[in-house]
């Protein structure tokens, strides 16, 4: 409970902190900077240095502070651990299921291209092309999908999360590294959090967190890094539509007389068209809708493949053997490497075993992948082996002319069925991609759909989706071939590999410290091979591979502008705020007139009075009795509980009825745009607020002398030093959440034990008032304050900051959603004012 916590005015452990120090913290109502606490909170006999020398601050235990923003967050004892009991094994294999109408899709229809498109470099001369060829696919598979993302990438995620957005924010809640200082020390004790702190033994995850911290240069690669990786995926939702239709509808080339390009063409895109158009009505219970049809694919993949093993050439087994990859490159040279391009297609859609996650479980993708999966591919591919030893000149159709006679017709629809899954699974991945980006302040506010009451990953961006649509009919309307949407389809896959394998390097390094050897070799092993790849697809640039490049460029300067224009504007929001000072200058009645109804100002700061306030004191000739600074602000954590979304504090005397009320938001939390709501739940957070201030009030008054005896005979006894603070700074850090927690349940039955007569807080005459005065202020109701700001680069500038923040910036900004719109409030609810911040 909050009587027992550690007040924000504290210092942190700063050789231990996961989150790193607070940007500003509440003392005595005024505002210090972080990097210079009080020297009455340091103490030299109270550090104490550990092994490796660096200073350990003692936590100093204050007195509680009743307006503190701890209240909201920190109600329930129990909100500690979220974790539900584990799934039994049927839920797991239900859910198992389920991964392979979300997960596979993409993976699974790789057997339409891959083997054509690798012939289509090499042509198949002797049987050592074709063993060559399935012993590259064939380990390829076993290496980056089985042993790297199964076995090791999927338990990095963040609290059952997945992606490059769940790295980068698992990353950020270790080291500061987050370019909005935005961070507030009570967002560690958001109950999902669970951050559990690098212990001070081992000294490279420190350097590593300290370096990181420190170097703005880190900061800017890492958050470039995580934008690239972004930019791929979208790229991917592109690539994968056009190529996966394409593949699957060149089945009708060989059945259907006359069915030339054109036609291919045409029903590509109508098929495109309509996959685009459905995607407004949500994909509600898509994992049963859709397992049942990818289930019955890989079915087909396996018995297609053991029936060409059987009855074309089984020998082709002989690919177990890897010697067969040295034999390829050694008759092929050259050709050979630009084989590995096509290779790498049938590892296409690898990234969303860990991007997907968040809808489903370690063990169930683990197992899903492990035992239908990988079995079934390996077995789809040494049967078109088996096959190409028999008839090399099919290689151009490889997969419709190894499918059994009278079986035609039912594959191809499967097939078609399949691919406009996989095309699903991609485009679903690019919208959840875009809104973490948006959370995380990387990419403009756009309008968002929830297809789904149930199910919150489900969502739907309109402008996403028909940028989507437009340049896949654009790509397959140019490109016309397979072959050459293949070209450029491998670049953006394996460079999304290769952002996933440097992050889960550092992870291992800085948070599961894991062994150096081990450590380095994960990336020296996959790095290696993916980079191996990389530069096998980077020479088929001019052959269709500068397409996701130039894809990934255009969302990556967008992403990037947005979130540098972003940091600035807050840097000039917290450089111009107005000081406490000059407000109680002011009076209670802000030098101007009070009107009944509640005033919503929205700024972006976490602490001090923003300086929008300041404009609307001036423009306006009255101000509202209840004035509550709203922040909409975003924490590197996938869900925030219901229970903690606000974090509350009195700003300035009692009768100033000001107040500042911080919303917090986790990158995958849905917002619902419903302004009633958000506004009933505000107020409803308020009183709790205002009760439970009058409470620790009346608690103050009553135990005061209390604490003050039992301190005092405390003293007297050497021996229970040995429980207090000071020793608790003995034992490994991974244990203080356990005192924590303690204090929380210790402080609880102190409360319960209270009479009625101290607990009520009903009998406070300034409590009913401010009460009875925040109804009349609701009833009267609600006036959002927004600031129209205008951003724009000092004149001293150069010329590139100039040009992109007065041009590219100001573009972004002026084509957003406003928050008003964000929030749907009616325009007779809203007052704005403008502001030109100079940055």
């Amino acid at each position: 409970m909050e009587e027992e916590r550690i007040e924000e005015s504290s210092v942190r452990l700063v050789s231990s902190s996961g989150g790193g120090d607070v940007s500003a913290r509440w003392v005595d109502g005024s505002e210090v900077d972080s990097q210079s606490p009080p020297s009455s909170l340091l103490d030299e006999n109270e550090s104490i240095r550990d092994g490796y020398g660096s200073v350990r601050r003692r936590l100093a235990k204050k007195p509680k502070r009743v307006d503190s923003l701890y209240f909201e967050a920190m109600q329930i004892a129990e909100s500690h651990g979220h974790d539900s009991k584990d799934p039994s094994i049927w839920q797991t294999l239900a859910l198992a299921f389920q991964t392979l109408g979300v997960v596979y899709g993409d993976m699974g229809t790789s057997p339409l291209y891959v083997f054509s498109d690798v012939f289509s470099k090499v042509p198949i001369k002797s049987e050592v092309d074709v063993l060559g060829a399935l012993s590259l696919v064939m380990y390829t598979i076993a290496l980056l999908p089985l042993a790297k993302y199964v076995f090791v990438v999927l338990k990095a995620n963040d609290n059952g999360e997945g992606g490059t957005f769940a790295l980068y924010s698992l990353i950020c809640r270790y080291a500061k590294v987050n370019l909005l200082p935005n961070h507030q020390q009570a967002d560690e004790h958001i109950s999902s959090f669970k951050l559990k702190l690098p212990t001070p033994e081992l000294e490279r995850a420190l350097n590593i967190k300290e370096t990181l911290e420190r170097k703005s240069f880190m900061k800017t690669l890492l958050l470039l890094l995580v934008l690239m990786g972004t930019s791929m995926i979208i790229g991917d939702g592109i690539l994968t539509p056009a190529i996966s239709v394409m593949s699957a509808v060149s089945g009708l080339r060989g059945q259907i007389p006359g069915f030339g390009t054109n036609a291919l063409v045409i029903v590509s895109i109508v098929i495109l068209v309509g996959l685009f158009s459905i995607q407004r009505f949500g994909t509600s219970k898509v994992g049963f809708t859709f397992a049942p049809a990818i289930a019955l694919w890989f079915f087909s993949l396996g018995t297609i493949g053991i029936y060409n093993l059987i009855k074309h050439d089984i020998t082709v087994l002989r690919a177990l053997n890897p010697a067969y990859i040295y034999f390829f490159f050694k008759k092929n040279t050259r050709k050979a490497w630009s084989a590995l391009g096509g290779c790498v297609l049938c590892i296409t859609g690898a990234e969303a075993m860990f991007a997907d996650l968040g809808h489903f479980s370690v063990p169930s993708i683990q197992i899903a992948f492990t035992f239908v999966v990988f079995p079934c591919l390996l077995l789809a591919y040494m049967g078109q082996a088996a096959y190409l030893m028999r008839y090399p000149d099919s290689a151009e159709r490889i997969f419709y002319d190894s499918i059994p006679d009278g079986f035609f017709w039912p594959v191809f629809v499967i097939a078609t069925i399949a691919a406009v899954i996989a095309s699903q699974a991609m485009i679903s991945a690019s919208f959840s991609c875009i809104k973490q980006a948006m959370a995380l302040g990387c990419f403009p506010r756009l309008k968002i759909v929830h297809t789904s009451r149930k199910l919150m990953g489900q969502i739907y961006i309109p402008v996403i989706n028909w940028f989507l649509m437009i340049m896949c009919v654009a790509v397959v309307a140019a490109f016309r071939s397979t072959t050459d949407i293949a070209n450029a389809y491998g670049i953006a896959e394996v460079g999304v590999m290769i952002v996933s394998t440097t992050l889960v390097t550092l992870v291992m390094l800085l948070i599961w410290q894991t062994n150096l050897f081990l450590a380095l070799c994960f990336p020296l092993v996959f790095g290696t091979v993916e980079i191996l790849y990389l530069s096998a697809v980077l020479t088929k640039i001019k052959e269709g591979g500068w397409l996701p490049l130039a894809f990934a460029s255009i969302f990556l300067c967008v992403m990037y502008t947005w979130n540098y224009g972003s940091v600035l504007k807050y840097q000039s929001e917290v450089s111009e705020k107005i000081s406490t000072d000059f407000l109680l200058e002011l009076g209670s009645t802000l030098g101007t007139v009070r009107v009944p109804g509640i005033g919503l100002l929205y700024n972006e700061l976490v602490q001090g009075i923003p300086s929008v306030f300041g404009q609307f004191l001036l423009d306006l000739p009255a101000i509202h009795t209840t004035i509550v600074f709203v922040c909409i602000k975003y924490v590197p954590i996938p869900v925030v509980p219901q229970e903690e979304r606000f974090l509350f504090r009195r700003l300035g005397p009692k009768d100033y009825h000001i107040f500042r009320c911080v919303a917090r938001y986790g990158y995958k939390d849905v917002r619902k745009e419903d302004h009633r709501a958000f506004e009933q739940l505000l107020v409803e957070s308020l009183e709790k607020f205002l009760r439970r201030e009058a409470q620790d009030l009346s608690l103050e008054s009553n135990l005061e002398e209390t604490e003050f005896d039992s301190i005092s005979e405390r003293s007297r006894d050497p021996g229970v030093l040995r429980g207090d603070r000071a020793g608790e700074l003995r034992i490994p850090l991974m244990s203080e959440q356990r005192f924590e927690e303690a204090e929380i349940s210790t402080s609880y039955e102190t409360v319960s034990a209270l009479p009625s007569s101290v607990m009520s807080s009903d009998e406070d005459p300034s409590l009913e008032y401010e009460l009875s005065a925040l109804r009349e202020a609701m009833d009267s109701g609600f006036t959002y304050l927004l600031g129209h700001g205008d951003v724009r680069a000092k004149k001293n500038s150069c010329f590139l900051k100039k040009l992109v923040i007065n041009y590219f910036y100001a573009f972004l900004r002026k084509n957003c959603r406003g928050g008003a719109a964000t929030m749907k409030v009616p325009h007779t609810n809203i007052m704005q004012v403008g502001m030109t911040y100079m940055v």
